[in-house]
């Protein structure tokens, strides 16, 4: 069963989604060369203890030891901070998730740093526009799987791939709920109907080169295959009986303030 969120519920997760979105873009500011993804990490530690919410992803499944997931260049997703620096260039994903007042706000970004060249904007604007058309596609009486559709056929129509073996998913009381929101490999027209309540983590992960990924010896970190740059992108997005509502999405005096108090 697919929770639909009525009330108070969609109440909660649009404050921990709000929150999440905060955080994101104060890690975003922090991102510089010279900083260690460890030091990220703990910033991000800092920021969702000051909001008075908890990390999802630290202790996940027993074992992960960040507070958030930071990649970087060919690392897709899963990245665990340490002693790695980051550089002028780098392209550096940042997967950030609060828990507060049991609810779960989950969203992700791709933070250029520097002049990371045309190929990378590129990729960066695909996953971007990517992104975009699928949450559009979160109407009420369309299928999961429209969803899905789209981020491939815009992926695809910029001659980039789309990791399959990691996929988005519902999002509330626990982090991940039913359903799975692949981002390819599917038909339009099919999976789950969307219904207005439901709460989905969309989030297309892009490949400059092929699709294929593996993991590295931590068991955790996800690399592409050929070692080639990744992007990603997330938000939470609210089926309502119209138009999607992004919940991670801050508005624009919103993220001009944090911009300017950094």
């Amino acid at each position: 069963m697919i929770p639909i969120k009525k009330g108070q519920d969609i109440d909660g997760m649009r404050e921990s989604c709000r929150v999440v979105a905060e955080i994101r873009e104060e890690l975003r500011a922090f991102i510089e060369p010279g900083k260690s993804t460890r030091d990220v990490d703990e910033y991000a530690a800092a920021l969702i203890r000051q909001r008075g919410g908890v990390s999802p992803f630290f202790g996940y499944r027993g074992t992960f030891p960040g507070h958030i997931c930071i990649s970087i260049n060919e690392e897709v997703v899963h990245g665990i901070g340490g002693t790695r620096r980051i550089k002028y260039g780098d392209l550096v994903k940042i997967d950030v998730g609060i828990i507060l007042n049991g609810w779960v706000g989950d969203t992700a970004t791709t933070v250029a740093v520097g002049d990371v060249g045309p190929d990378c904007n590129r990729l960066i604007q695909a996953t971007q526009d990517a992104l975009a058309v699928g949450i559009r596609q979160a109407m009420p009486g369309n299928r999961v799987h429209d969803i899905s559709a789209a981020i491939e056929r815009v992926v695809h129509g910029r001659g980039y791939s789309v990791v399959r073996e990691f996929v988005g998913h519902g999002v509330g009381r626990e982090l991940h709920e039913p359903p799975h929101v692949p981002n390819g490999g599917v038909r339009a027209g099919t999976g789950s109907k969307l219904k207005p309540g439901m709460t989905l983590a969309i989030e297309p992960m892009v490949n400059m080169g092929r699709p294929e990924v593996r993991p590295l010896a931590d068991g955790w970190t996800i690399v592409t295959a050929d070692n080639r740059p990744s992007a990603h992108f997330e938000h939470t997005v609210l089926i309502t009986t119209g138009e999607p509502e992004i919940l991670t999405c801050l508005p624009v005096a919103a993220a001009s303030s944090l911009k300017a108090s950094s």
